[in-house]
């Protein structure tokens, strides 16, 4: 799907170079079509990465998607120039009033601390409800995940005794369900937390499916009934590197860490990490856009609006 991006998007000149079909504003203006409308509420530091990693599978099918970034504006990034948000970000204040076919709430590295006291919680409460009214369908990551089945249903996190950190084996609790349409029977998907979701409490939730899960790492996908809402807790969109840099980052910092596990050739993080994610991440992302999002979304979107 061609994404229509800035013509200065730091992402651009990296995807084009990967043969990812994306289509800059001043070509997108000339095709009369509706595009679909996916708003990102990027909450990771490394923001650049992040947009790349998802731009990366929300380009592989032949219509044209309309990307809207958005920061949290009750936050100050560390890691990412005001120069870059000012150009490419807008603020949820700015679109409230906006409708869009989906939407990804990003991770964040905040699992340690309560909800409540992360800085800009009651501002993603509000996009959160948002999304139940003017979203067709919202796709969660990781710590974004988390946060919502806590706020939209209640369910817990838990802390772990230590990092899970590595890619893991999963298999399909519903392997009929149309988000896992040509994946095999099992798949790897990569995981960075310090917390977890657990089945038990989920199941707690009469609206709530468990779609995959690991032995290792738990629950991996769960969905509302409807699709409407989407909840991964591990990382498809990870480049091949990306638990090697926090690895090495934590290591930095002296924090006692083990190295990913199930990543690096024969287990040695001197070796190269080997990817055994990209095509099921690629595929998963091109089922949300096709079945949870183009299929059901309405062609109007004044008409998502509940």
């Amino acid at each position: 799907m061609p994404v229509k991006i800035p013509d200065d998007l730091p992402a651009r000149p990296i995807l084009e170079g990967e043969d990812i079909f994306v289509m800059t504003e001043s070509r997108a203006r000339g095709q009369d079509i509706r595009p679909l409308e996916i708003a990102i509420i990027n909450l990771m530091p490394t923001k650049i990465a992040t947009e790349t990693q998802l731009l990366r599978l929300l380009g592989n099918s032949p219509l044209q998607v309309n990307i809207t970034l958005v920061r949290a504006a009750e936050h100050v990034s560390k890691n990412t120039s005001e120069a870059h948000l000012d150009r490419f970000y807008t603020t949820f204040d700015k679109i409230r009033s906006n409708t869009f076919d989906g939407m990804i709430i990003t991770g964040a590295p905040v699992e340690k601390l309560p909800y409540e006291e992360v800085d800009y919680w009651n501002e993603l409460t509000e996009i959160m409800e948002y999304s139940k009214r003017r979203v067709h369908s919202t796709l969660f990551i990781c710590w974004g995940a988390q946060a919502g089945l806590y706020h939209l249903y209640g369910v817990q996190k838990h802390e772990l005794t230590h990092k899970l950190s590595g890619v893991f084996t999963h298999r399909l609790v519903t392997p009929n369900n149309k988000l896992f349409r040509g994946f095999d029977d099992v798949f790897h998907a990569p995981h960075s937390r310090y917390t977890e979701v657990r089945r038990d409490d989920i199941e707690k939730v009469g609206t709530l499916d468990i779609l995959a899960e690991s032995d290792e790492a738990g629950v991996l996908v769960v969905s509302s009934h409807d699709s409407r809402q989407i909840f991964i807790t591990g990382h498809l969109e990870y480049d091949p590197y990306t638990l090697d840099a926090e690895y090495r980052r934590d290591l930095a910092k002296g924090i006692e860490i083990e190295a990913p596990r199930h990543y690096y050739l024969g287990g040695d993080p001197s070796l190269p990490p080997r990817v055994t994610w990209r095509a099921h991440a690629h595929l998963f992302y091109s089922n949300w856009l096709n079945y949870c999002v183009y299929q059901e979304t309405p062609y109007y979107l004044e008409d998502i609006v509940r």
